[in-house]
């Protein structure tokens, strides 16, 4: 299952992305899904498995994140990994 991190603002998002690529973490942004913040219109994708390794990395970065939240898009082709 994916994770999804929320943001007050989309500046935010980008700084957080750029923060996880960095550190070798696999993270993209995407369209904000207004049911879990109605906020920023911007959200990051990352690993839901990496979520404390994610939380205390963006913390350290001082990075302002709104949630954390396990999502199940109803469509995905982000980790597809062939046969």
């Amino acid at each position: 299952m994916d994770g999804l991190i929320s943001f007050f603002a989309s500046h935010h998002a980008i700084r957080a992305e750029t923060v996880l690529k960095r550190h070798g973490h696999a993270a993209r942004l995407v369209p904000g899904p207004r049911e879990l913040s109605p906020n920023c219109g911007v959200a990051l994708r990352f690993e839901y498995a990496e979520r404390d390794a994610v939380a205390a990395l963006l913390t350290a970065n001082r990075v302002r994140i709104d949630g954390v939240h396990s999502y199940q898009p109803r469509t995905d082709d982000w980790n597809v990994r062939s046969a």
